[in-house]
């Protein structure tokens, strides 16, 4: 046989076993039955551009929510730690209109109501590394630390040093860090914690990610929990950025420290993730020891992620727009949200709820901007009040509804947070603290810009289909 002719034989069948690929690959997206949005983009990456989407196919398209890293007996043992040891202050309820959101919560994540946690605010990452490093000196039994990103700067290096300090007394020290996340940290910096005689794990390893969907699903919970009694959770990492800020501005986050009964939803978190990455099961009582009362409000800590049956975050914040009275304030870095979300909100502001939603100017990324400010012009319209955060880049993650209850944690408005990402949030029913949490914002307001309707509906056609290009990805950014 002509060798030209074998080679238009063997590329003949290549054509035809790619095409079946892709078809196939096609037909599996459309027969898993997911939210059209989702699928509609992805069968037109595979479709469009065949090669490429056959790769982030691999690496992002596929759809693990029925999968799981934990067995269900482990997980309701450990979720059902902080329930023991009941405060008779723990027997009270929530708001009367408050009770579905409650309920839905113990029933799709088990979160118990957690009664009279101390809560501290901290708006700068300065503050919150050295409230932090002031709190892992004086610990005596345990210290257990959570972060997407861990870096080996100037901050990490500090809390890398104090805890190797700690191991040294003897201190129980265990670093959770996301293998995803932490990508550009060398090895030696874990390494130097291991050979201490720290307890590091890589969540969701990625030994070769152009080859693993692992890469798509990514633990962003920051979680500190010291003793069981003190705990950190909110939207910083460890790393300079966060304390000194970017080359074009500062760095505006907030991050929470819990004394009391939530630091047990925080501990049960933390050993869930801990058990997925070493199948070490952590119960005993000293991680869960007896607590003080110091306020008189009620949370439910709330952790989601792509293998659970229900999107509990994505459900918990859409049943508070749906219900809201008088207002909602959101701060987030990045807007991409479902369907269910933007019509909650857009429903919300069109009943007359006054909705504010502060975004930051300029962001980390031009691609999510673009894809954000495609969501704007209906809620807008609608008459949500937008502000654009002006002195660096907004990260604060935070929701307050009617000086009743407040969000506070790790989740981004955005499609990745609700269904891609590992998260951790709080649900704080308490009205001091959502009145606390509103001069925060109220704070923040002062610094942004506010979008004036008629020059955003103004922006040019070129803009304006930029962003609605993006926008048909937003599911998948």
């Amino acid at each position: 046989m002509d060798g030209s002719l074998i080679e238009e034989v063997v590329y003949l069948v290549i054509l035809i076993v790619y095409c079946v690929t892709i078809v196939g690959l096609v037909l599996v997206v459309i027969a898993e039955n997911r939210n059209p949005l989702k699928t509609i983009p992805w069968v037109l990456v595979l479709l469009l551009t065949p090669g490429i989407g056959l790769l982030f196919y691999f690496l992002f398209g596929q759809d693990n929510r029925k999968q799981r890293i934990i067995s269900r007996y482990t997980y309701r043992r450990i979720k059902n730690k902080p329930k023991s040891g009941v405060l008779q202050q723990d027997l009270c309820s929530v708001p009367e209109n408050y009770k579905p959101l409650e309920h839905l919560l113990q029933t799709t994540n088990q979160a118990a109501l957690l009664y009279g946690t101390d809560i501290q605010v901290f708006v700068n990452g300065g503050d919150k590394i050295k409230a932090l490093l002031e709190d892992i000196a004086e610990a005596k039994h345990h210290i257990h630390l959570q972060y997407y990103i861990f870096s080996d700067d100037e901050t990490g290096s500090s809390i890398k040093d104090a805890l190797i300090q700690k191991a040294k007394e003897g201190v129980q020290v265990r670093v959770l860090y996301d293998d995803v996340g932490c990508w550009n940290v060398k090895s030696k910096f874990f390494k130097e914690m291991q050979q201490a005689g720290i307890g590091v794990s890589g969540f969701l390893r990625v030994a070769f990610p152009v080859l693993s969907s692992k890469v798509n699903y990514r633990n962003h919970r920051k979680v500190v929990v010291i003793d069981g009694s003190i705990g950190y959770m909110g939207g910083m990492n460890i790393a300079d950025r966060y304390v000194k800020g970017t080359s074009w501005g500062s760095w505006r986050d907030t991050h929470y420290r819990f004394e009391g009964k939530g630091v047990h939803g925080l501990q049960s978190a933390f050993l869930i993730d801990w058990y997925a990455c070493n199948k070490t099961l952590l119960t005993s009582k000293h991680y869960y020891p007896p607590v003080n009362v110091f306020s008189n409000n009620m949370m439910q800590v709330v952790t989601s992620g792509p293998t659970g049956k229900w999107n509990t975050l994505l459900q918990g914040v859409i049943y508070a727009f749906s219900n809201a009275k008088k207002y909602i304030c959101i701060q987030t870095p990045y807007f991409l949200p479902s369907e269910g979300l933007n019509t909650a909100l857009q429903t919300a502001a069109l009943s007359g709820i006054e909705v504010k939603l502060m975004l930051p100017k300029r962001a980390d990324s031009k691609i999510i901007t673009l894809a954000t400010h495609s969501f704007l012009d209906d809620l807008v319209k609608a008459g949500v009040k937008i502000y654009l955060y002006k002195p660096g880049f907004l990260h604060s993650k935070l929701v307050i509804c009617d000086d009743a209850l407040t969000i506070i944690g790790s989740a981004n408005m955005d499609f990745r947070s609700f269904e891609h990402n590992f998260e951790v949030n709080a649900f704080v029913y308490d009205r001091d603290f959502a009145k606390k949490m509103y001069t925060v914002f109220k704070n923040d307001e002062a610094a942004c810009e506010p979008l004036q309707q008629e020059e955003w509906l103004q922006r040019s056609l070129r803009k304006r289909l930029s962003e609605s290009f993006i926008r048909l990805f937003s599911p998948l950014l």
